[in-house]
């Protein structure tokens, strides 16, 4: 992803600053949101990334948008304006989300499943998390249809794969040894 390293710097530079003040976790939750809204919002993340339109467009319309968020997160949004860095603000609010989380020793489980996981499913995955890691775990569910069934867990470097997809593949190499 470009920026990737500066979007780190942003991220970390609001983190401490949140930080000192008090409201990491509110400006954590304004950094998901954001993610979240430019992520599922084609038109929004074309209006950012546009260069034709101009760095004070997109600060007021931004702060429209998200206008219920913490100072400290509009403060940021006027940061990109002055330093004309709109374009990367989904990455930095990804970065903080993830520099936030493992300052408060928080992982992330991705799990990967062929639809929707219902509450037996979820708490099967958590079970076998709790064997994987000691920290606080929060489950990101993630629906992928091409893995059939199953589920496919992935915390930090280490993936529990279950997919129905993958024994197949395994059952596929096997027959044709």
């Amino acid at each position: 992803m470009a920026g990737t390293r500066a979007a780190i710097r942003y991220a970390k530079a609001i983190l401490s600053m949140a930080d000192s003040i008090g409201v990491a976790s509110e400006v954590n939750n304004d950094m998901i949101l954001i993610a979240s809204t430019i992520k599922g919002n084609s038109e929004l993340n074309a209006f950012i990334q546009s260069p034709t339109i101009s760095v004070e467009v997109k600060e007021s319309a931004l702060l429209e948008v998200f206008a219920n968020i913490n100072g400290v997160s509009k403060g940021f949004f006027h940061l990109l304006f002055e330093n004309k860095r709109f374009e990367i603000l989904e990455a930095i609010a990804v970065a903080y989300s993830n520099l936030f989380d493992e300052a408060n020793g928080i992982e992330v489980a991705k799990v990967t499943t062929a639809i929707p996981m219902d509450a037996d499913l979820e708490a099967k995955v958590l079970a076998k998390i709790t064997s994987l890691s000691d920290k606080k775990v929060t489950i990101k569910n993630i629906v992928d249809p091409a893995i059939i069934g199953g589920f496919i867990l992935t915390i930090g470097d280490k993936q529990y794969n279950a997919s129905i997809a993958n024994r197949l593949q395994v059952l596929r190499k096997e027959l044709s040894n």
